[in-house]
């Protein structure tokens, strides 16, 4: 696997869990990397862990914290940056009927249009210098359905499909792009989560992958030579 320095990276959701991991290894093999999250304290307690990182507090289901982020990260980094790591989402079960409007359409704000908003910001300057590495933290639930996940499946299998439309758009440009679709996965995220449909349960939290787990994969489609695209992983426990 190639080394990662003097690269620049973008991570969202990088306070915690999966995304701070990844945060974590990014800096560890070189890379200069900015976290995005909404809860300052904790994203800068992040930061400050990783050699020269940036934090960049911002909440990504509003357009307009997303764009203010994309400037101040060209800003500090001098331009786009050469990998972004869309791993922002949050997670609830619910069944269809008690599936607040509201619920459904912040899970579509945060996990799909925050994705696209930031690809959007840097996907022009990447095929301009004919470099670049967009990852995609996907899920389980991007290719199946389970009861009670609604907006989340609704959210990950649109994020799929950005994936595949970008895939099928960049070959040939030198810009990679990678989807990484885990299952269940041992974070907070689970901390709130209520299960209102006992009978079919969508996840079980008893065989779940670790955060690391995820970073491993994450890192292996990043440091493949130039020339290989690690189109898609999926993860499960064994």
């Amino acid at each position: 696997m190639g080394s990662l320095a003097g690269r620049t990276a973008v991570v969202t959701g990088a306070s915690r869990g999966i995304g701070a991991g990844i945060a974590k290894a990014l800096g560890d093999q070189g890379a200069r990397v900015v976290l995005i999250a909404r809860t300052e304290a904790t994203l800068k307690a992040r930061a400050s862990e990783i050699k020269g990182a940036i934090a960049i507090p911002a909440d990504v289901s509003s357009p307009e914290n997303v764009e203010r982020a994309a400037e101040e990260i060209r800003s500090e980094l001098k331009g786009a940056p050469d990998i972004l790591v869309n791993n922002a989402g949050i997670f609830s079960v619910a069944v269809a009927e008690e599936t607040t409007a509201d619920t459904f359409v912040e899970t579509l704000n945060i996990n799909l249009v925050a994705a696209f908003l930031f690809v959007r910001a840097f996907l022009g300057d990447m095929k301009l210098s004919k470099g670049g590495h967009i990852v995609t933290i996907g899920s389980i639930a991007d290719h199946t359905i389970y009861s009670g996940n609604l907006a989340y499946s609704a959210a990950k299998f649109g994020l799929r499909a950005v994936h595949e439309v970008l895939r099928a758009e960049l070959r040939g440009t030198g810009v990679r792009t990678s989807l990484i679709s885990p299952a269940a996965t041992n974070t907070e995220i689970w901390n709130d989560v209520t299960v209102t449909d006992p009978v079919n349960r969508p996840h079980s939290k008893r065989l779940m992958l670790e955060p690391d787990d995820v970073v491993r994969a994450v890192m292996f489609a990043l440091t493949q030579p130039d020339t290989v695209n690690i189109d898609e992983l999926r993860l499960s426990h064994s």
